[in-house]
């Protein structure tokens, strides 16, 4: 009789409820724990082990040297159907997973061993750790450093004049850098822009000799500056030649490296925590700041953060006066009858739909049909190369502003909803237009939902992939669609973007071991991004919602 009424009182649901909604929360949690501890954790700089190992089945012993990656117990069962040897009498094997680097010296970057046959288990301080633009990780020990061939520095003094001289590198190639992207890179554009005005001149018979001289002498200063940096840059680059060091590989090997392939070296067995928190806060920095390499399993992704930013903002300029102008139309000035009715389901449906759907048709009208169209009315010195006529960073956003467009509508129409009608009523007794009611009492009380709705299209937004991958994203943009170059902001140019970063790095990477850090780093850093968003949503709303209180009492 008890447990009925306890029933009937609707406490046990109130519990159930609390329960399922505290298991939603441990699993979000969980999840976001999981990627922050794997993907954060990369830029650690972690301690090399130095071992001594022998395969099973196998009297020779070599030298191991690497990071331990991953660990993990398999069956003698699983390791035989995999085709490893295993001593007999063992059921159990532990292996461990070691990123030894050194791809260029014909090392794979990881490698699994037996835990039980790795001996004389060391973590020197001498073994250095080189970060290079190409060919991954090095793990050695340095030797020596030269200029110009000639050894300048040797023994415990290597490591100081290795720090210094890869410093200056790393400024000679942040010169060059800025030469090519920069001053280079404008005279380019400038030298096509010119191109592309001589045929246009030409297309409409309005090429005349003064035309023709005054793009001969543009063209010919632009060429004269490219010149000079062109030469500027080749010094340069003879300066960056110039260093380099002698390392010696786990095997013995002498291998020398020129500076301007490395990046960073450490030695991280020889230090101590609060190096290694510099460092770590240091390598993050790199992965926001910097560009990626190695087909983006390496480096940063300044690119797709500035490129998911720039798409979302764009997005939210279209969609939102778009959604809250129909929400307005429906809610305030359409006849509530059958049409009405229909149109608002319509809406809610297409908040339903495959967002690759959009995606198609975003290709097929934006991209083919309005991009060519424009291409053919307003840059027909640019054919056969489109301009507007293929995916870009336009395209992406009118697509995902499509996408995203019911949100905007169905959450600004309920809370223009929700405004007391007394308060319509008597600002028209007071003499106040329908416009200025609208404009003045109406707008500024819906504010936290239409915010609300376009927070909501934001994190959708930035986390689309389908349909970007129709409409302009693309696995690495030569150059950022905001430059210094007129106009400015390049609508018509592809980018990056982090939703396609991870699927890109997660799944079509040729080394995927190396780039699941990174995978993971990208993740969290997007649901930083989306969570921002909301949280800063929420307390905006809040502070509105509690300035119109008084108007709604």
């Amino acid at each position: 009789m008890k447990a009925r009424e306890y029933f009937k009182s609707g406490e046990a649901y109130v519990w159930l409820n609390a329960g399922t909604v505290a298991i939603c929360l441990i699993m979000v949690l969980g999840v976001l724990g999981l990627i922050a501890v794997r993907g954060l954790g990369y830029f650690w700089p972690a301690d090399v082990v130095q071992a001594q190992y022998s395969a099973p089945g196998s009297s020779q012993i070599e030298t191991v040297v690497g990071e331990i990656y991953d660990s993990k117990t398999d069956t003698a069962k699983r390791l035989a159907e995999s085709g490893i040897e295993v001593p007999q009498g063992i059921t159990a094997v532990e292996r461990i997973s070691i990123k030894q680097g050194n791809r260029d010296q014909g090392q794979p970057d990881f490698r699994w061993v037996f835990a039980d046959t790795l001996s004389n288990v060391k973590y020197p301080e001498d073994i250095v750790v080189l970060e290079r633009f190409e060919w991954g990780s090095f793990y050695g020990r340095l030797k020596s450093v030269s200029e110009n061939g000639t050894e300048v520095a040797s023994g415990p003094a290597a490591w100081d004049a290795l720090q210094d001289r890869l410093d200056r590198s790393n400024d000679l190639l942040a010169d060059m850098t800025a030469i090519e992207k920069g001053e280079i890179g404008s005279i380019n554009f400038a030298l096509e822009s010119l191109r592309l005005e001589e045929k246009r001149l030409q297309l409409e018979n309005a090429l005349t000799e003064a035309e023709v001289a005054r793009i001969a002498s543009e063209r010919d200063a632009l060429n004269t500056r490219y010149a000079k940096l062109a030469e500027q840059l080749d010094a340069l680059k003879q300066q960056g030649t110039r260093d380099s060091a002698t390392f010696v590989t786990p095997q013995g090997n002498e291998v020398d490296i020129s500076l301007n392939k490395i990046v960073a070296a450490t030695q991280p067995n020889a230090m101590n925590v609060l190096e290694k928190l510099g460092h770590y806060f240091k390598n993050l920095w790199h992965f926001l700041s910097g560009d990626p390499r190695e087909a983006n399993t390496e480096g940063g992704i300044f690119p797709a953060i500035f490129g998911t930013v720039l798409m979302v903002l764009l997005m939210t300029v279209l969609v939102t006066p778009l959604g809250v102008i129909a929400a307005i139309y429906l809610r305030e000035y359409a006849n509530q009858g059958m049409v009405t009715q229909i149109v608002r389901i319509s809406v809610n449906n297409l908040a339903g739909v495959p967002s690759i759907v959009y995606g198609v048709f975003g290709l097929g009208f934006f991209v083919y049909f309005l991009g060519g169209n424009i291409d053919a009315l307003f840059y027909p010195e640019a054919s056969p190369a489109p301009v507007f006529g293929t995916p870009g960073l336009l395209w992406a956003a009118i697509t995902l502003a499509l996408l995203t467009l019911p949100v905007v509508i169905v959450s600004t129409e309920e809370g223009l909803s929700r405004i007391p009608r007394a308060l319509k009523e008597g600002s028209l007794a007071l003499g106040a237009t329908k416009a200025e009611t609208l404009w003045r009492v109406i707008l500024p009380m819906a504010t936290p939902s239409i915010l609300t709705g376009v927070i909501l299209a934001i994190a959708r937004a930035a986390g689309e992939v389908a349909p970007l991958m129709l409409v302009g994203v693309v696995k690495l943009a030569p150059t950022l669609p905001l430059d210094m170059n007129a106009p400015f902001l390049h609508l018509e140019r592809k980018f990056m973007h982090l939703g396609f970063h991870i699927y890109d790095v997660g799944f079509q990477s040729p080394n995927v071991e190396a780039a699941r850090p990174l995978v993971y780093a990208t993740a969290f850093l997007l649901v930083t991004v989306v969570v921002a968003l909301n949280l800063s949503a929420i307390s905006l709303r809040n502070r509105l919602r509690e300035k119109y209180k008084a108007l709604e009492n």
